[in-house]
């Protein structure tokens, strides 16, 4: 069954020759709508976890965590270049001493890129300075992870993000000054977003140089404020059907070349009541793919096309 889209172990193999994998790295840090900075509570859908629930302890230091998870995941996949993943809460929330430390630590062999997961809001000069030149001296790439989720800035201020569609653009093109690549996260099921939502955050995307996606599907965690309005009915899931549609719709719009990082997510099933419609992530990501090749559907064959669909009028 071909990809009908440009996945990222696709680009990984065009930049760097061979198998890339994240090492996830984990630090003690918290974000700014959880401390006040912003807002409090953090995102409604995020656990005690802060969105990670794979890695390993935070009191490792960074050289721990690199090598720990090298030797694991690289006898497991035979791999032997990795990206140092900073992965839970906001990444750059932190001195630029402290921020400097722990990118010095990534200076390793195996190390091609370092992928930093933060909040628009606290994407700053200054650190992106330092980056700059520490990619010049080490020859690693950096880059980008953004949590956009949508481009409807009511579902944001539901979602308690405390950062709006704004905040996302002033970050994308403060990050493209340095050319670092920009990875944007999108949750493609929440339900106080419609098709035009789904649609205008693929079109948000393709205008600000995003050089990857990754999609998620929404879960119920149950340490979250997401959890309560769920158990008090205050809102309504989206059917599997409707999410498989919505990531259709995205990737035809999406330009081409944005390398995918996942149409799907997954989470642990004894923390969630929530997840998937008790379907395995691999089996809504085969469907999706089965339903794009029997259409004959592939990503960014409508990423073009829309402005003239808009002056047609089409709303299909």
């Amino acid at each position: 069954m071909s990809n009908p889209y440009y996945s990222i172990s696709e680009y990984y193999k065009d930049t760097y020759g061979e198998k890339v994998y994240k090492l996830p790295i984990k630090l003690s840090l918290t974000c700014p709508n959880r401390d006040g900075a912003a807002c409090y509570g953090g995102c409604i859908f995020c656990g005690e976890s802060g969105g990670s629930f794979e890695n390993l302890p935070s009191y490792m230091t960074v050289d721990e965590q690199l090598e720990k998870n090298k030797n694991y995941i690289g006898s497991r996949y035979k791999a032997n270049m990795f990206i140092a993943y900073f992965q839970n809460f906001t990444n750059t929330y932190m001195s630029l001493e402290e921020f400097k430390e722990i990118i010095k630590a990534c200076d390793k062999d195996y190390i091609v890129a370092v992928s930093i997961s933060t909040r628009s809001d606290s994407v700053t000069e200054d650190k992106l300075i330092f980056l700059d030149q520490w990619s010049k001296e080490t020859g690693k790439d950096i880059i980008f992870e953004l949590g956009l989720q949508t481009a409807n800035y009511k579902t944001l201020e539901i979602l308690n993000r405390g950062e709006d569609l704004a905040d996302f653009i002033y970050a994308c093109n403060l990050l493209n000054k340095f050319n670092f690549r920009i990875c944007t996260h999108v949750i493609l099921s929440l339900p106080w977003d419609d098709t035009r939502d789904v649609r205008q955050t693929a079109r948000i995307i393709n205008a600000l140089n995003v050089k990857e996606v990754k999609i998620h599907s929404l879960f119920i965690n149950k340490d979250t404020k997401l959890y309560e309005m769920y158990q008090n009915d205050e809102f309504e899931m989206p059917s599997k059907d409707e999410y498989e549609e919505n990531v259709i719709d995205f990737l035809r719009l999406i330009k081409p070349d944005i390398a995918i990082q996942r149409l799907v997510g997954r989470a642990p099933k004894e923390d969630t009541v929530f997840c998937n419609r008790d379907t395995s992530w691999w089996l809504i990501r085969d469907e999706i793919i089965e339903t794009m090749n029997n259409k004959g559907y592939i990503q960014g064959d409508r990423s073009k096309r829309i402005i003239f669909d808009k002056i047609k009028g089409d709303k299909s």
